[in-house]
């Protein structure tokens, strides 16, 4: 397959792209600073910027599918939706966040006391992107949610999925690498289970 990632420079980017490569996938990976990219067989470096949709709409032309792995701080919705829909690109999956899982019925953990205060904007731009995809029926999405702690670690392979609540392990941690995050993703691109949902990863 053919697969554009827009933030393909930055952490989860970076892992997306490796684990599509490894996969046999050719990559477009688009940034800012396309020199940050995974230097692996099959990925190509762009350069591109969230900002500029008509040239983001061309760059994305004729991929089977694109990623959305940018900060919701840097990002409007409705213009990404657009520049998905104006390229053609079947499918959009979206790097999310986890502030918006609930942690009981009802309560989203960005709502918790112990949220971290400098984490809430972010988070809260997260769940309104969620909030508008949802609203989109044009377009086949997918938003997958990392789990609270969303770290640079090793690729286990081995993990849990869920819907809309935040997973736990046995000690009561929420937990995923960048890695294995991508490897759940890349399982969605490769054998579409949830479209038009949100789904979250964790061990």
């Amino acid at each position: 397959m053919k697969v554009a990632i827009i933030g393909g420079s930055g952490r989860a980017g970076r892992e997306i792209s490796a684990e599509l490569a490894r996969r046999g996938h050719q990559v477009t990976a688009i940034s800012r600073h396309p020199e940050n990219a995974v230097d692996a067989d099959g990925v190509i470096a762009v350069a591109g910027d969230v900002n500029h949709v008509d040239a983001l709409a061309d760059t994305i032309r004729g991929h089977d599918a694109v990623v959305s792995a940018v900060m919701f701080a840097d990002t409007d919705p409705a213009a990404l939706v657009g520049v998905v829909r104006a390229s053609g690109v079947p499918r959009y999956l979206v790097v999310g966040g986890a502030g918006s899982l609930e942690v009981a019925p009802g309560v989203a953990l960005i709502d918790t006391p112990e949220f971290p205060a400098e984490y809430k904007a972010e988070a809260s731009r997260g769940a309104d992107f969620l909030t508008y995809l949802r609203g989109v029926d044009d377009i086949d999405w997918t938003f997958l949610s990392p789990s609270a702690y969303f770290f640079v670690g090793d690729r286990k392979g081995s993990f849990r999925l869920g819907k809309d609540a935040l997973l736990l392990d046995s000690d009561g941690n929420s937990s995923i690498s960048y890695a294995d995050y991508a490897v759940a993703l890349v399982d969605e691109i490769e054998k579409p289970n949830h479209s038009r949902q949100r789904f979250t990863v964790g061990y």
